[in-house]
């Protein structure tokens, strides 16, 4: 995780340094738990962010979802995305953020749940940027299903299997995964590939 991009986002949105939220997201992203949702994967979010045109006039506060998005990650509970919305929405309230700001920071990150189309543009941005790891080159694909299986040890093959391969497969009975044209026509197809392959690898176990 980069500061030096900490400390211009922070500018951007008229705030202090915040170092001490910097580090607390560091150490958050460096639980010893997680193999994939690691601070390599904010880096790489923000990577895809700087990549596309950005139409958007709040890219400050798509910016800072993404900071945020995954900052509470425990394998087992269902608030995760919720709880980091929260400690989004308590950082921005403690820099005296504008509520339109906190509302719209708090809704980008309970986006990335993933349950279907989004309300708006920005939202679909932020979906998109999060899927891109479903449309990596084969290797790397891979290599992510391996890190989420290892954040899921606990759980018995038979259990993680079927669960895995329903999360899937709901992917691939969309019409679209993403919903941006960029990302569509960058990620799509070989999404789907990685994704059907890696069923059929869960199925034949």
């Amino acid at each position: 995780m980069d500061f030096e991009r900490w400390k211009r986002l922070m500018n951007a949105l008229g705030f202090g340094v915040c170092e001490e939220t910097f580090g607390a997201l560091l150490k958050a992203y460096s639980e010893k738990h997680r193999y994939y949702h690691t601070d390599e994967h904010i880096n790489a979010v923000l990577r895809h962010l700087d990549e596309v045109e950005v139409a958007s006039h709040k890219i400050a506060e798509i910016e800072l979802a993404l900071w945020f998005h995954d900052a509470i990650y425990k394998p087992f509970s269902n608030t995760n995305e919720l709880d980091s919305a929260n400690w989004a929405s308590e950082f921005l309230t403690s820099n005296n953020a504008p509520l339109e700001i906190i509302t719209n920071v708090h809704k980008l990150i309970m986006s990335t749940v993933h349950t279907g189309m989004c309300d708006d543009e920005d939202e679909a941005l932020m979906v998109d940027i999060d899927l891109t790891i479903l449309g990596a080159s084969e290797t790397t694909y891979e290599m992510f299903e391996q890190a989420i299986r290892k954040e899921y040890k606990r759980v018995p093959a038979v259990i993680y299997t079927k669960k895995r391969s329903d999360i899937l497969r709901g992917f691939l009975e969309r019409v679209r995964i993403y919903q941006n044209d960029y990302f569509h026509d960058k990620y799509e197809a070989q999404a789907r590939k990685n994704m059907r392959q890696a069923v059929a690898m869960l199925s034949a176990r």
